[in-house]
């Protein structure tokens, strides 16, 4: 059984939506025993950061999240929360990932626009950039390289040794983290249509 995470920060029917076009079997819970008995763990998204993990404070999920041992799959905000810290309100995250979480930044001249939303590529082959020495992380397995996903979002995570895959929009980014049994992604796959299907499913595969 998959647990969907609970902590008031919007966007659990998407997911719950795209699992179910998985066929997979989940729950939405704040439950500690459900999450900690989960076969998988999805933490979605959306919102400002200091309140998101204020809601996970007062569940005492801060405490759940960082100790969980199967998989874990952060999305968007949820991702974020894993970092170090968020530039959104100053807010100390869970630090599972050693990165930090800053604004984009907008650029007329470029037409870059904040917040980032729609469409855009993403590169997990960063090897032959000369950016990271890193094989295929397994959630990116038989998707191609430069693929387009669906991003909604103003803040992203910054390059570190847990990057799996970047983003260039104004700054190169973080978009997507992977360490041990924890992985993140800035955008939604539950938005991606077939591709972010076949990331999902290549999770729930692990």
């Amino acid at each position: 059984m998959i647990a969907i995470i609970d902590y008031d920060a919007g966007n659990l029917q998407s997911v719950r939506n795209a699992l179910g076009r998985l066929n997979a079997d989940y729950v939405t819970t704040s439950d500690r025993d459900q999450i900690l008995g989960a076969s998988h763990v999805i933490m979605p998204g959306v919102g400002e950061a200091s309140s998101a993990m204020g809601s996970l404070r007062s569940l005492r999920l801060d405490e759940v999240v960082p100790r969980l041992k199967q998989p874990v799959l952060g999305i968007c905000i949820g991702m974020q929360l894993m970092c170090r810290h968020s530039q959104e309100g100053d807010a100390d995250c869970l630090g599972i990932f050693p990165a930090d979480v800053r604004l984009l930044e907008s650029n007329a001249a470029e037409h870059i626009k904040v917040p980032h939303v729609g469409w855009d590529n993403v590169s997990w082959d960063m090897d032959k950039k000369g950016d990271f020495d890193l094989e295929c992380s397994p959630i990116f397995k038989g998707i191609p390289d430069n693929a387009y996903f669906y991003y909604v979002h103003s803040f992203a995570p910054e390059l570190c040794d847990g990057t799996i895959a970047t983003t260039d929009y104004g700054r190169k980014f973080s978009a997507a983290l992977g360490r041990d049994n924890f992985y993140g992604v800035q955008f939604h796959p539950e938005k991606s249509g077939d591709v972010g299907l076949r990331l999902l499913d290549n999770f729930l595969r692990l």
